[in-house]
C-alpha cells in the first residue's frame, strides 16, 4: 500500500552543512496494514518454518553448538556487511587463542558482535524489557573494540549523522535530529512492549528493525544493533527458545532490495513489500538452519560409526569427538574441561581422529595445540549455493549499485 511519506523532514546541520533530517512516525502503520492472500501465504510460510525450527531446537542434541556456531556466523555475516573480512574459522580460532587469517582488529570487532547478544539475552533473562537502555548497553559492548571504539559506544548520538553521499546534501537518507532521538526511541520502546496495542511478533521484529535503522540512534554500529534486534524480539516473546535465526547472511545477499526497500517505506510508506521480503527472508533462513542441524546429525552419526569401527577405540576417543561437536575448535584445555580426561587421554584421542582424518591441526597464539574439526565447522560455515532462486518479484533487485554503495553501521 502506498500512505505516502511516513514522517516528516525538520530542518538540521551535518558536517557544518544544513540539510533536512527525516523524522519517522510512531509505530504501528497508519492506515493499518494490509494483508493480501500473497503476504499472508508468506507469513505463513516464515511461521511454519521458525516453528520447525524451534521444534528441532528442543529434540535435537546439535542444538548447543548449532546455537555456538549460528551466534558467531551471524556475528561474522553482520560484520562483513560493515566491511570486515573475519570469516567463521577467523573467530573460533581467536576464541581458542589461535591466529586468524585476517587483522586481529577485524576478528576483535567480530567478537564484540558476539558479547553484544550475550549481553542482550542475559538482560532479557534478567527481566529487563526491550528497551533503550537495554540496546545502550549491548552498544556499549558492540563498539568496545574495533573500528567503532572511539564513536560513543553505548551513547546516544548527539550530532547529526546521514547515511550514502560525501555530504549531507548528497546524503541518501538523513536521519532524524540529535533533539528528536529521546522521543523517537521513547515511541520505538512503546511498540516494543505492545502500548499502545499488541503486535503480532514477526510483524513487530520487521517493523521494529526497520524503525531502528530509521532513527540511526548512534555515530556508528546501528546497521548491527538493528539486526541484533531480530532474535532479540523473537526470544523475548518466545517465538524462539533460543536465538537460532539471523538474516544477515539474507540481507548481506539481497542487499540492493533491502536498503530499496528501506527507503520506499519512507519515502512511500510500503510497508507491505518490506514484510514479503522480511518474511521471506525469515521462511528461508528458518530452513536452512534446519537443514545444518539435520547435516550435522548425519555426520555426529556417520563419524561416530567411523570411530567406534577402529581397532584401537576406546572410551576417551569417543568423549573426544563428542566434546568437538560441541565445540568444533578447541585446544586440548577445552578438550580436557569438556571431558573431564587428562591431558595424556585427550592428546591420545586427538592424535588418533586426526590420524583418520577427522580433525587438523591449526597454530596457536601461546603453542596452544588447536583442533579443528574440519567437517564439521563446513557444514556450520555452509552458505546457500549462489544459483539459489532469486528474491520474489515483488522484491526484486531495482536499483542501481551505486544508489546505495554507502550505508554506514
Amino acid at each position: 500500500m502506498q500512505r505516502g511519506l511516513t514522517g516528516h523532514h525538520e530542518p538540521s546541520i551535518a558536517g557544518g552543512e544544513p540539510c533536512r533530517a527525516f523524522v519517522p512516525r510512531p509505530l504501528p502503520p497508519v492506515p493499518a496494514l494490509s494483508f493480501d492472500a500473497d503476504l499472508q501465504e508468506r507469513l505463513s510460510a516464515a511461521h511454519l518454518a521458525i516453528g520447525r525450527l524451534d521444534g528441532m531446537a528442543s529434540r535435537m542434541p546439535e542444538t548447543p553448538v548449532l546455537l555456538y556456531g549460528y551466534v558467531r556466523k551471524e556475528a561474522v555475516m553482520s560484520s562483513r556487511i560493515e566491511g570486515t573480512q573475519s570469516s567463521l574459522s577467523d573467530l573460533l580460532l581467536y576464541e581458542a587463542n589461535g591466529a586468524p587469517d585476517v587483522p586481529l582488529h577485524d576478528v576483535r570487532e567480530v567478537s564484540c558482535y558476539v558479547a553484544a547478544l550475550d549481553r542482550g539475552l542475559a538482560g532479557l533473562k534478567a527481566g529487563m524489557p526491550l528497551c533503550t537502555r537495554l540496546m545502550n548497553d549491548m552498544h556499549a559492548l558492540l563498539m568496545s573494540q574495533g573500528r567503532g571504539a572511539g564513536k560513543a559506544p553505548g551513547e546516544i548520538r548527539r550530532t547529526q549523522n546521514w547515511i550514502g553521499g560525501r555530504s549531507p546534501r548528497a546524503a541518501q537518507f538523513v536521519p532524524p535530529p540529535p533533539n528528536r532521538l529521546r522521543d523517537c526511541l521513547s515511541d520505538l520502546e512503546k511498540f516494543l512492549n505492545d502500548q499502545p496495542a499488541p503486535t503480532a511478533t514477526l510483524i513487530k521484529a520487521a517493523l521494529a528493525h526497520l524503525q531502528f535503522e530509521s532513527i540511526h540512534p548512534y555515530l556508528d554500529g546501528n546497521g548491527r544493533l538493528g539486526r541484533l534486534l531480530i532474535p532479540l524480539i523473537l526470544v523475548h516473546e518466545r517465538v524462539l527458545r533460543a536465538p537460532l535465526l539471523y538474516l544477515s547472511l539474507h540481507f548481506k545477499r539481497h542487499r540492493q532490495t533491502y536498503y530499496r526497500l528501506l527507503q520506499e517505506v519512507r519515502e512511500h510508506g510500503d510497508w507491505e513489500a518490506w514484510l514479503r521480503f522480511f518474511a521471506t527472508a525469515v521462511a528461508d533462513t528458518a530452513s536452512q538452519a534446519v537443514g545444518t542441524a539435520e547435516a550435522l546429525t548425519a555426520l555426529r552419526v556417520i563419524d561416530d560409526a567411523r570411530i567406534r569401527s577402529t581397532l584401537r577405540v576406546d572410551d576417551a576417543l569417543v568423549q573426544v569427538h563428542r566434546a568437538l561437536c560441541q565445540r568444533p575448535v578447541a585446544r586440548d584445555a577445552d578438550l580436557i574441561a569438556l571431558t573431564g580426561l587428562d591431558a595424556r587421554a585427550v592428546g591420545r584421542a586427538a592424535a588418533m581422529l586426526t590420524d583418520l582424518g577427522l580433525l587438523r591441526e591449526a597454530p596457536g597464539l601461546a603453542g596452544d595445540r588447536i583442533h579443528v574439526y574440519t567437517a564439521f565447522l563446513d557444514l556450520l560455515d555452509r552458505e546457500p549455493d549462489e544459483d539459489d532462486p532469486p528474491p520474489p518479484p515483488e522484491a526484486a533487485d531495482g536499483a542501481s549499485p551505486s544508489r546505495f554503495v554507502l550505508m554506514p553501521s
